[in-house]
């Protein structure tokens, strides 16, 4: 019996010292495919264009140069262009936290008798959307907002979705707070402002991210409105339009008799890589101070009755 026992708890022991070894080398895999497309973007854009047309590359560049970036950087509306994409994520980021908050904070108390209403009125815009034709008449005709700054805000002041999330999150909160609160006197915007509010750091942080992510990667709305105001455009258009004319320079380089003297030191390929790494690099730097809000915002926010 004692035998038995023994060898039991030696393969117990066993397991327990195999299972480690093989979660790391799991870990570390997932990491390598999670990192490798990343980092071989960055040795691509780093990289000589005709070289980089061969082929091959893989976390490091094979023949080290800049022109890719040189080309991206070489036209001065890209920091009017960047200026404009930082100014409009920021303000469109602060205008959408504390909106949505101050409307989710409203639609949670149970006093509000319209609360259930308002919210189903709400999340019916979720399903039902009058399309790209009806918004764009509204919003370059009816408004007038086209070929200006406030067509990158105004329209963009409030999420549906985000606002459920921070709703939910307010409604996990304990009531006894805002009881407590209230019998000492307390109003709705000192309630807010001082209670609430920080409570919600970690869903806001979580709803900051979704919509300076969303802002800084749209392009279409310049595209659509602001196309022909350079002073307005983007730097996801503008980086977008760098590339069509780096590709058609290519193709005309191809096609033309003297292809091998116009061929440049930069490719599509090259540019196309340099370009995403400008348009991510800010996006990644911000969200490891936001990563530990991430979960925690999404898992307490969660849906529910």
């Amino acid at each position: 019996m004692t035998t038995l026992r023994a060898k039991a708890d030696h393969g117990i022991r066993r397991r327990r010292s195999v299972f480690p070894f093989f979660n790391a080398l799991g870990m570390l895999l997932l990491v390598f495919v999670t990192l490798y497309p990343v980092i071989n973007t960055v040795a691509i854009s780093f990289n000589d264009g005709t070289d980089a047309v061969r082929g091959g590359i893989g976390l490091w560049p094979r023949q080290f140069s800049l022109k890719s970036y040189e080309t991206i950087f070489s036209d001065e509306a890209i920091f009017n262009a960047f200026f404009i994409t930082v100014s409009r994520t920021a303000i469109q980021t602060v205008l959408n936290v504390v909106i949505t908050a101050m409307l989710s904070f409203a639609l949670s108390r149970r006093e509000y008798v319209l609360r259930k209403l308002i919210t189903t009125v709400f999340v019916l815009t979720m399903y039902i959307n009058a399309g790209l034709i009806p918004n764009y008449l509204l919003l370059q005709r009816t408004l007038g907002l086209g070929k200006s700054f406030w067509v990158y805000i105004l329209p963009t002041m409030l999420s549906c979705f985000n606002m459920i999330v921070t709703r939910t999150y307010i409604l996990s909160l304990p009531e006894a707070m805002v009881e407590s609160a209230r019998i000492d006197g307390a109003g709705d915007f000192y309630l807010f402002w001082t209670i609430i509010f920080p409570l919600c750091m970690p869903v806001l942080a979580t709803v900051a991210l979704f919509v300076a992510v969303g802002a800084w990667n749209s392009w279409f709305d310049t595209h659509l409105y602001n196309a022909g105001k350079v002073q307005l455009h983007t730097l996801q258009y503008l980086l977008k339009m760098k590339l069509a004319t780096t590709t058609n320079s290519a193709n005309a380089a191809l096609t033309s008799l003297d292809a091998a003297s116009s061929t440049t030191n930069t490719t599509p390929v090259t540019v196309r890589a340099a370009i995403t790494v400008v348009s991510a690099a800010p996006i990644v730097m911000i969200y490891p101070f936001l990563q530990r809000y991430f979960v925690v915002g999404l898992s307490v926010g969660s849906v529910k009755d």
